[in-house]
């Protein structure tokens, strides 16, 4: 049985893997924010510096709850890191790589969803990969929005899996937004979704302000919605380009 202290030291070693005090990048600014319902919990996200101005990004989401689900989305995690620092220029790659390992050291009914993108902050373009994923959504200045779909199964699900990895151009005033299901999913007391229609709806309310204070408004905004009730570990991405 794990004393306290063990528990808390995972809680801090799964808090350490979400700290971002990353480089800055002159063309994009971004933040994010994973609130667990547990003290332990299946959500993630990560930004990875990469050599010639370039920024690696992921979203993720483990099956299951609580320990079990926090040890396989730390397994997911350190392996896109060691996979990323390899085959940095390959998303595709990257996550077959990281689907491979996942699956060798998983039980065989515990998968994790897994958004991973590399920005170029020379060319503005985003390469991804979504492994069965929410897909994130790109709202362009004319409020139109893109879906970021292309990928294939959630990592850990098969043995083998060849991902395919897309590209989309980036311009100024553009926003993406990366979220686990547990955002659009949250239910107010008539057991109403806020859905994706929520979360933009949020977005565009904050759309003045900078990164970091446009994560915390899209909180705000969907507590203020399900009345504070949290029943999923909850994620939110934004990416600002300029």
């Amino acid at each position: 049985m794990e004393t306290f202290s063990e528990w808390m030291t995972a809680c801090e070693v799964q808090q350490r893997f979400m700290q971002h005090s990353g480089p800055t990048i002159d063309t994009l600014s971004y933040s994010a924010r994973c609130r667990q319902v547990g003290e332990l919990g299946g959500d993630c996200y990560d930004f990875v510096p990469l050599p010639h101005n370039r920024l690696a990004l992921a979203v993720g989401d483990a099956s299951g709850k609580g320990l079990a689900a926090a040890l396989m989305i730390s397994n997911v995690q350190s392996s896109l890191r060691t996979a990323a620092s390899f085959t940095e220029s390959d998303g595709a790659a990257v996550l077959g790589a990281v689907n491979r390992q996942v699956y060798a050291s998983s039980l065989a009914d515990r998968y994790a969803t897994l958004f991973y993108g590399v920005f170029d902050g020379a060319t503005r373009t985003l390469r991804y990969v979504n492994a069965g994923h929410n897909p994130p959504m790109l709202i362009r200045r004319d409020r139109s929005i893109i879906w970021f779909e292309t990928g294939g199964a959630p990592v850990g699900m098969f043995p083998d899996w060849t991902y395919e990895e897309s590209a989309v151009q980036l311009n100024p005033g553009d926003l993406v937004l990366a979220y686990t299901d547990g955002v659009v999913e949250a239910v107010n007391p008539a057991d109403e979704e806020w859905g994706v229609e929520g979360l933009r709806r949020a977005a565009a309310e904050s759309d003045e302000q900078c990164a970091d204070d446009m994560v915390h408004a899209i909180f705000a905004s969907m507590d203020e919605f399900s009345r504070g009730r949290q029943t999923d570990d909850a994620t939110v991405m934004v990416l600002r380009v300029h």
